[in-house]
């Protein structure tokens, strides 16, 4: 039975998230029923990251395994005829061995937050990015981030709702920076807690804003306590942009 690795691109505004839910529509879900409606099989498309409600991807990868020997470019076509008027593109497909698996495979997940600081309300960017009204010292930020990198047990960064078995994570990079008024925040590692990239975003803008030193970031995630967080950024400028094998 070939296997197809997918490469999807899509706007998480109207989705419940990823993963398939008892209500609400889902990326997952749409998938699902497009791979069914293409081959007439009920199989389930896993993909490489749980995205929320409401976050979007530009680099998502997800498999199915098909019981026909597809063409990987009718795979494509014919998986976005069926996924219209629904936003979200198969960007490519290929076949891969079975030993391929979407989310346990993955070395490193690549997100990008993005912030537009500046006081005007957002016109193309709204629902794209989270908008900071307040001045923000992307420098600070960026130093500030530098105390999450590494292996740490990332509980005050961990949505209550978490299943992970363990808080502690490897993160590999965190960045930030400026370009005119658009912020970005980048961050890298094999997997992250449940609202990890959101909420440490809204912790660096606490920073930004001068209401935290790099030191009280520092802190917060020693305290390894929920309630020692920040505000969590909102869905809207979160992107999953790459995954890596």
């Amino acid at each position: 039975m070939p296997r197809y690795k997918l490469i999807l691109e899509y706007d998480g505004a109207p989705f419940a998230g990823w993963q398939i839910q008892a209500e609400g529509l889902t990326v997952q879900g749409t998938l699902t029923a497009a791979v069914e409606a293409l081959s007439g099989e009920k199989t389930l498309v896993q993909g490489a990251g749980r995205t929320d409600a409401g976050v979007h991807a530009r680099g998502q990868v997800a498999h199915v395994d098909l019981g026909k020997d597809w063409d990987t470019d009718t795979v494509r076509d014919a998986l976005n005829a069926h996924l219209r008027p629904h936003p979200v593109a198969i960007l490519s497909a290929e076949k891969v061995s079975d030993a391929f698996n979407a989310r346990t495979s993955a070395v490193k997940r690549h997100y990008l937050y993005r912030i537009v600081n500046r006081r005007p309300d957002l016109t193309i960017d709204l629902g794209y990015a989270w908008r900071v009204p307040r001045p923000l010292d992307d420098q600070a930020m960026h130093a500030a981030a530098q105390r999450l990198v590494g292996k740490h047990d990332f509980t005050t960064f961990r949505s209550t709702e978490c299943q992970a078995n363990s808080p502690v994570k490897t993160l590999d990079a965190l960045a930030v920076a400026r370009a005119g008024d658009a912020v970005t925040v980048s961050a890298a590692a094999r997997s992250f807690l449940h609202n990890q990239v959101r909420s440490m975003v809204g912790s660096l803008v606490l920073v930004g804003e001068g209401k935290w030193s790099a030191g009280d970031l520092a802190d917060a995630l020693s305290a390894r306590d929920r309630a020692a967080c920040g505000p969590v950024a909102p869905p809207d400028g979160l992107f999953l942009m790459r995954v890596e094998y």
